[in-house]
């Protein structure tokens, strides 16, 4: 058996070249790689040895050669492709160790110039893995050093990989190819090319939106339906997720996750990450029911609740400090479907063993937890996609522009600073009430900004909480005063919104005339 090593990331290369070695495998090296073997003592034979030509172009050709890829292509089973190998003195090759040139790391570098991206395209080794990956019945593939564990118990087990092995070993391979050309076609199809400014130095400027978008993703499970039961779905993660993502999460117990249950679990787990302080969220059909800050989470869970105790019936909750007992034991008297947090106490997690069905997940937040968002958000549409910077906007209390006679308390500010965090996560049209870090009424989805504004108050009503010194958040400005008189009618007393209509004036006059205050965010946060 003979091995061809290659790689730029040589971490666990050497120990891997001495297991194979110690077996009674024939290395084959290049370059660096060849060099580092050679000074651990390891019997290595350089590529230019075995194709009788040297590396040149400073490394770019020294593996694309018949000696290299027929040894890799030759079919076994074949006798006319083993009589070619025998005719022109080409000996196989079992096993191809290669990582590629990193691309993906060199271009993400501040101040990476287009030389640097370029030479850092990789040639040789993208052509000897598909090879390898093609004829994956004769030839071993390995393109990652967490594959070196298994291909070692293998041959250590048997002195051979299983068809099972190598066939999952290619499809890892042909992923790999996939991933890194997607890269550098979004990488390149990015580059506002300047000819004129043309040198080794030269750092293109870069579209935001490239000219071809190329995203990859890993299945994580198949799921038993879609967003109803007619419909099929799988759920899919980033290739490198982000710190504390949803889709780093780990189910603790409970039953499977349901598609409705992730997407609704994000919107939940997005809200909580919002808050720096001890927060519960709860999430019902996308949208959050109840929201609220606490000196603990059995607090803040005690008060999101009390929003919409209906509508939390069957909801999704999410915390963003560890459940401990208090918190576990309020949950557990009502039915929950998926509960999120950091952590849970062994206590929280003796509460709900009992309680089966319940899905536990824990979500490990990372320290800057609140600034750990994706940076861009996709819907798709018939044939095609939409492509955005995601809504990451942070409102800060210097950012409000007071627009009215009537100046907001030092508390109300931090209630509208609340109720605006709550509001970029609750379907548009949004209206908001909050009082004390809690939600008092939400009004999610309307086709009219007015009519979220009535159900706001029908489900404060409904819940026996009064409206009467809260703030209110709109995510879009109020085309017309009627929605403004609707939240002070039902007891609103300061009021933030984008500001930007065509009547902006007429809505601070009616604010003027109700003896309200009125703030202006200069930014609008419409959910769809």
């Amino acid at each position: 058996m003979r091995a061809l090593i290659s790689v730029s990331d040589k971490t666990g290369i050497v120990d891997l070249a001495k297991a194979l070695h110690a077996l009674g495998v024939g290395l084959i090296s290049t370059g660096g790689t060849a060099k580092l073997l050679a000074e651990q003592g390891l019997p290595v034979t350089e590529v230019a040895e075995v194709t009788g030509f040297p590396e040149m172009l400073d490394g770019r050709v020294k593996t694309l050669h018949p000696k290299v890829h027929g040894g890799l292509l030759a079919r076994r089973d074949t006798p006319e492709h083993m009589a070619a190998l025998k005719a022109h003195n080409i000996d196989t090759i079992d096993l191809l160790i290669v990582n590629l040139y990193p691309f993906e790391a060199t271009v993400a570098k501040p101040g990476c110039t287009l030389a640097d991206a370029i030479e850092n395209i990789d040639i040789g080794g993208p052509a000897m893995v598909r090879s390898a990956a093609k004829n994956w019945k004769d030839v071993g593939i390995v393109t990652d050093a967490s594959q070196y564990a298994a291909v070692m118990a293998e041959l250590k087990a048997s002195g051979k990989l299983s068809d099972k092995l190598r066939f999952a070993l290619s499809v890892a391979a042909f992923n790999r190819i996939s991933q890194y050309d997607g890269a550098i076609s979004n990488y390149l199809s990015s580059v506002n090319f300047e000819a004129e400014k043309l040198s080794e130095e030269y750092v293109p400027e870069r579209a935001q939106f490239s000219g071809q978008f190329n995203e990859q993703y890993v299945k994580v499970q198949d799921l038993r339906y879609g967003e109803n039961s007619h419909q099929q779905a799988a759920w899919y993660r980033d290739l490198a997720p982000a710190a504390g993502s949803l889709a780093t999460g780990v189910q603790l117990q409970g039953k499977e996750l349901s598609y409705n249950n992730i997407a609704d679990a994000d919107a939940a787990w997005e809200c909580v990450k919002s808050f720096d302080t001890s927060a519960c969220v709860i999430v019902k059909h996308a949208n959050p029911c109840g929201v609220a800050v606490g000196a603990n989470p059995f607090e803040a869970y005690s008060k999101a609740f009390q929003t919409d105790p209906t509508s939390a019936f069957g909801g999704i909750i999410a915390f963003n400090r560890p459940v401990d007992k208090a918190a576990a034991e309020a949950v557990s008297k009502q039915f929950v479907e998926v509960l999120m947090a950091p952590d849970f106490s062994a206590e929280a997690l003796e509460v709900f063993k009992s309680k089966v069905n319940v899905r536990l997940m824990k979500i490990v937040l990372p320290a800057n937890y609140g600034h750990v968002r994706n940076a861009l958000e996709t819907k798709r549409v018939g044939s095609g996609l939409l492509l955005q910077s995601a809504d990451n906007h942070e409102l800060a209390l210097a950012d409000l522009k007071i627009v009215t006679v009537k100046q907001p308390t030092p508390e109300e500010l931090n209630d509208l600073l609340f109720a605006w965090k709550v509001a970029k996560f609750v379907k548009s049209n949004a209206i908001v009430f909050c009082k004390n870090g809690m939600t008092m009424g939400v009004g999610a989805g309307q086709m009219s900004r007015l009519d979220s504004a009535r159900i706001a108050s029908i489900k404060a009503e409904a819940a026996k909480l009064s409206l009467q010194n809260t703030v209110v958040a709109s995510d879009a400005f109020f085309p017309f005063r009627d929605g403004l008189d609707v939240v002070v009618d039902a007891g609103a007393t300061c009021v933030a919104q984008p500001g930007g209509s065509m009547r902006d004036q007429e809505v601070i006059d009616a604010a003027n005339e109700r003896g309200v205050a009125m703030v202006f965010t200069g930014v609008r946060h419409f959910r769809h």
